[in-house]
């Protein structure tokens, strides 16, 4: 198992990482067996009834849901477990000090995170296999930020706190695919391994840890050591409600190096699928979301806006990464360079002046709700996730949803 043919390099990843390697490689082969479990017995009940379940189990747990199998008990014993580490203060902090730069975090999550995801034909292929990778990655993008919205507001990690409700939710959509690819599709598990396994689940936690924080301190976001921690701290809460199992679900941010560096040594080569999705990622919703930012009219705003998250992508991914994922080259990939220290240094001093860095949290927690709504109006889109989509009807999720 721990040298299965279809990762590249993995003698090289237990070479180099030892124990770790060779967790990482054995993880692409490992589900998520307490989700999974629970999706098999939703199998068997009246569409929409297993899902009717969880959703009370979410609002008032568990004990009011008396017909609950017990793979559904099981799964809420962990969830209503919170471990010894965690820390609320931290996540409400941590909350904080994200939507402090609400701006640079929503852009450096499609321009460096999801593209650096795409660096793995595998990965994707979930989506690709449910009809989600490139027709709907603005939709995609705004169910991510519905997801972040509850989980960034403080209280929203608390047991019955809404981010713990999405993120089960979002968990199950995970599970659902996946038995969707293993019973209904052509899923290849000798050469892909599982579908969604823990290997890339985890992969997922840094995406929204380490990956976006270097991209943000790439355009002058500065944090301090205290406040990454406590970002690392609320990272690994979400992995562990998200079904991340030890050793995989990253505690600190030497762990997340280490997986985005197994997640790039093991990865399979881009394919057009990867390049489709990184040009609908660009082009269909970062490049409008910059056009919405620039400060003047005109048809060419939005041809300013892919230049722009071009020049980003270039920036974040480097050069090579960035061509195999068939992003157009353009002198704005120097623009991180010009504008980040500028930006860190004008940060610098705010941050010196007393109760600046609070009043500005303050604010950007306030403006949050709104500038999510108006993001979901430009759209035309009133669901959060697809479980709830009222056009996914075929989904995996919405079929067991509805």
């Amino acid at each position: 198992m721990a040298h299965a043919p279809h990762i590249p390099n993995a003698d090289l990843a237990i070479a180099r990482y030892g124990q770790a390697g060779r967790d990482w490689i054995a993880g692409t082969q490992i589900a998520d067996q307490p989700a999974d479990a629970v999706v098999a017995d939703f199998a068997t009940l009246p569409r929409g009834a297993g899902m009717a379940m969880l959703r009370t189990a979410l609002e008032h747990g568990i004990d009011a849901v008396p017909e609950a199998p017990e793979s559904l008990r099981a799964l809420f014993a962990e969830i209503d477990h919170e471990p010894d580490w965690l820390d609320h203060d931290r996540l409400d902090r941590a909350a904080g000090h994200i939507v402090r730069h609400t701006a640079s975090y929503g852009i450096v999550l499609g321009a460096a995170s999801l593209t650096t995801g795409a660096m793995n034909s595998v990965a994707g292929l979930p989506l690709v296999l449910t009809g989600r990778y490139t027709s709907q990655a603005a939709v995609r993008s705004i169910e991510v930020g519905a997801w972040l919205h509850t989980i960034l507001t403080p209280g929203g990690l608390r047991r019955y706190g809404a981010g713990v409700a999405t993120t089960v939710r979002v968990r199950m959509i995970h599970a659902f695919v996946r038995r969707h690819l293993l019973t209904e599709a052509d899923w290849d598990t000798e050469t892909w391994g599982v579908p969604i396994p823990q290997s890339y689940m985890a992969v997922t936690v840094v995406e929204f840890g380490r990956i976006a924080l270097a991209a943000m301190h790439q355009l002058g976001i500065r944090y301090t050591p205290a406040e990454l921690d406590d970002i690392y701290h609320l990272w690994r809460y979400v992995g562990r409600l998200n079904g991340v199992a030890e050793p995989l679900n990253p505690a600190t941010e030497a762990d997340q190096i280490r997986i985005a560096e197994l997640y790039a040594l093991t990865a399979v080569t881009p394919d057009d699928g990867d390049r489709d999705f990184v040009r609908a990622l660009t082009h269909d919703y970062l490049a409008r979301e910059i056009a919405e930012l620039l400060p003047f009219r005109g048809a060419w705003k939005h041809a300013v806006g892919v230049n722009v998250i071009n020049g980003m992508v270039r920036a974040f991914l480097g050069d090579a990464n960035a061509t195999q994922l068939g992003v157009a080259d353009t002198r704005l990939k120097y623009l991180p360079r010009v504008v980040g220290p500028v930006v860190a240094g004008a940060n610098h001093i705010l941050a010196r002046i007393p109760g600046v860095n609070d009043m500005r949290t303050r604010r950007a927690l306030a403006n949050y709700p709104r500038l999510m709504e108006e993001q979901r109006h430009r759209y035309g889109i009133r669901h959060d996730l697809v479980d709830a989509a009222p056009n996914s009807g075929d989904h995996p999720a919405a079929v067991r949803s509805a």
